[in-house]
């Protein structure tokens, strides 16, 4: 029998409508950083042309981002577990500002990487307090808390490629600028996001103690196993996501002889169907099992990846339409089973995975970029479409069981 907090009626009906503003405020903010982010992966072409960039360029820029939020983020997390700091949210989407007003007037590569690292100390301060919140504001619901939360960020980042295409490739570079207002509008929620974080932390967080404390603790050494299990399969979807993400528009434009708006209208599609399988996979974890919900989804795209660099225009839309819903999927049912593995940690783990998953992916672009300047795009699709069969790992996490303290 698993423990329960009844609340009245009265109670549980605040509690809850507050919590669900909470979630949708922290799932909009995601939405602008997220959003705020893509547009640099989307813009590519622009800037590929602009300053005569190689694909291994290219790959630094992503390389820079990623890594300077995947090394940040779990010192991040770390830290406020231990000091929590509600405003730090607002402070960060500021950095994210400043990347963007030095990325519009950037005059060469250099300045590119540097605007791409500030965009990328925004992601690594935003994304662990963030998560934070959207567990604080769960109800117990977790899965489902940060499905919500995740797919603001799922659908941030599909909006960045149509945006690019109708905003910033008609305007050119300068015209980037105009997106400091989305960042504007998220330092505005996020701020009151942060008061209602010092509220949380002036009521204490028994709850959420007393609720890590009805799961079975593992011995150290099968947490360390599990953990490593987890990390080896965000390698493996991070690392394909990565040559989606980064080089998807010019595989299109190489094998079916789109244009930069065609590619990048296929670039939408393949994140939104991102966004919907994140929608998916926190509430099925919470019902079927996260464990489930895993290995489906890592292992479960792979006959799709197999097919993908042998499809034509029409099937290599509903191809990535099939891999965006099923391996989206998995992020939220990782990052859940981590925290009830690390109880009390959820800084440190959320600032751990997703900073792990950003380093993966700005490690994948930059090393797929390489491949592609040695070989072609197509061979990098041939390559990448093995990843997903590491999924076969998941046969190794531990079961988590939940034991009654009534």
């Amino acid at each position: 029998m698993e423990t329960t907090l009844t609340p009245s009626a009265a109670q549980q009906s605040a509690v809850e409508t507050t919590k669900f503003r909470v979630l949708g405020a922290i799932s909009f903010s995601h939405f602008l950083n997220d959003m705020i982010q893509s547009l640099l992966l989307a813009i590519y072409p622009l800037l590929k042309g602009n300053f005569h960039l190689s694909f291994a360029q290219v790959g630094l820029i992503t390389l820079t981002f990623q890594v300077t939020a995947s090394l940040l983020q779990p010192l991040v997390g770390l830290y406020t577990d231990k000091h929590p700091k509600p405003y730090s949210l607002a402070i960060g989407m500021g950095s994210t500002l400043c990347g963007l007003l030095l990325l519009s007037m950037a005059p060469n590569f250099g300045v590119l990487l540097v605007a791409a690292a500030l965009v990328g100390t925004g992601s690594s301060v935003f994304h662990p307090e963030a998560s934070r919140v959207a567990r604080m504001a769960s109800g117990g619901r977790h899965g489902l808390a940060q499905s919500l939360f995740q797919v603001g960020g799922n659908a941030g980042s599909a909006m960045g490629p149509l945006l690019a295409a109708w905003i910033i490739i008609p305007g050119g570079q300068h015209s980037i600028a105009w997106f400091t207002l989305a960042a504007l509008v998220a330092i505005v929620v996020l701020r009151q996001i942060g008061h209602w974080y010092v509220r949380q932390q002036a009521a204490g967080h028994t709850k959420g103690k007393k609720k890590a404390a009805t799961h079975v603790q593992l011995p150290r050494k099968k947490v360390i196993q599990a953990v490593s299990v987890l990390l080896l399969l965000i390698f493996s979807k991070y690392f394909y996501m990565a040559s989606l993400s980064s080089y998807f528009t010019f595989y299109l434009i190489s094998k079916f002889q789109l244009s930069v708006q065609q590619a990048q209208v296929h670039l939408f599609i393949f994140l939104f169907a991102v966004a919907v399988g994140t929608v998916l996979g926190g509430p099925i974890g919470d019902k079927v099992g996260r464990k489930l919900v895993i290995w489906v989804s890592i292992l479960g795209v792979a006959p799709f990846t197999l097919l993908l660099p042998h499809a034509d225009l029409f099937w290599t839309t509903v191809l990535t339409i099939i891999i965006g819903v099923i391996l989206a999927s998995a992020f939220s049912a990782i990052l859940v089973f981590a925290q009830e593995l690390m109880p009390g940690k959820v800084g440190t783990v959320s600032g751990l995975f997703f900073g792990f998953a950003f380093g993966m992916g700005g490690i994948g672009a930059a090393l797929l970029g390489k491949l592609a300047d040695l070989t072609d795009i197509y061979f990098v699709y041939q390559v990448c479409a093995f990843l997903p069969l590491i999924g076969l790992l998941a046969a190794l996490l531990p079961k988590l069981e939940k034991v009654s303290t009534a």
